[in-house]
């Protein structure tokens, strides 16, 4: 028994990738039941492309160009809300997918109750020249952290950092009323992959279905990083980084109160972002002075808090070492 997929991408101001990643729609070797498109008013010739893809396909296109700019989490929202297939899958503007992207997602659903899955990526650049390593690589999703998510342990990682990238993810159209509306003040991609790991389980596809793009002019998305590249970052990232935080978490927790009766997992996600706002508001507190926070660093050194709600010796360095703003 086939499902019906409905492509949902976003576009704004794409025209200088745009069309690899439509002919690469167009070149699946399971063509979509429909391609719902989103336009966040561009102002380049990103319309004039889609109109003109559209008259050359065989699957229907819903194209619509937004009121008012939306930002990239409501234009994603609203595509996805248009969408009528029972397996969504999301697609940016600017990346290429390999032929077998949706065959392969579509098999993959057709024997498991998962509710949401993604997959690895090749990386490329501007040039569509590869880079040396692949997505998972670039979000710190080593082999050790994909067993446990695919273990059924995705709350765990998911708690600690986002894994999930919207534009290799896919998901059963009936859990998103549990995920809309989506906060402005959050990422599309790490809401709706938290709040979809409380409902069931995922499912990890290892290789690589797509090409992911990496350039400047990308909303989201970053390249690997070194371990010094990570602490430089941290060094410009203060107390209101933590706010932020515990912020999104205090709203991921008031969503799945709402619906705790139909998530599963909504009452062990619930306890775990509890213990995270408390390990976020003890990095928060932290004094100024460097000696003064041994103590209370070692504390959550020893209830293993660094470990399973931050990057672990990572964080621990970042508080005991790095000048708080």
């Amino acid at each position: 028994m086939s499902l019906t997929i409905s492509v949902a991408m976003c576009t704004y101001n794409g025209a200088r990738f745009l069309t690899d990643q439509l002919n690469s729609i167009a070149r699946q070797t399971r063509m979509p039941d429909e391609l719902v498109v989103c336009d966040d008013r561009s102002t380049d010739g990103t319309t004039e492309i889609l109109r003109d893809f559209s008259r050359h396909v065989l699957f229907p296109i819903r194209f619509e160009v937004n009121e008012h700019t939306l930002g990239s989490t409501g234009n994603f929202e609203k595509a996805i809300s248009m969408s009528e297939g029972e397996f969504v899958v999301l697609a940016d503007q600017d990346d290429v997918w390999y032929p077998n992207k949706l065959e392969r997602l579509e098999k993959a659903f057709r024997f498991s109750n998962a509710v949401a899955a993604f997959s690895d990526a090749d990386v490329i650049d501007e040039s569509s020249r590869p880079l040396s390593y692949r997505l998972w690589e670039s979000f710190s999703f080593p082999a050790s952290e994909q067993k446990r998510f695919a273990a059924g342990q995705a709350l765990n990682i998911l708690i600690k950092h986002p894994v999930v990238t919207g534009a290799a993810m896919g998901f059963r159209r009936e859990y998103f009323p549990f995920l809309a509306p989506i906060p402005s003040n959050d990422v599309h991609d790490q809401w709706m992959s938290f709040l979809l790991a409380a409902c069931g389980p995922y499912l990890l596809i290892a290789e690589p279905l797509m090409q992911y793009r990496r350039h400047h002019s990308q909303q989201i998305g970053m390249g690997a990083l070194s371990l010094r590249d990570r602490f430089a970052r941290a060094r410009v990232t203060g107390r209101e980084l933590y706010r932020s935080e515990i912020n999104r978490f205090q709203q991921l927790y008031a969503r799945l109160e709402l619906h705790r009766s139909a998530m599963p997992g909504a009452d062990y996600a619930m306890t775990e972002i509890t213990k995270k706002i408390s390990h976020l508001q003890h990095r928060l507190r932290l004094r100024e002075e460097t000696l003064a926070r041994v103590p209370q660093v070692f504390r959550e050194v020893c209830n293993q808090s660094y470990w399973r709600y931050g990057a672990g010796w990572e964080s621990v360095a970042k508080d005991l070492f790095m000048n708080k703003q």
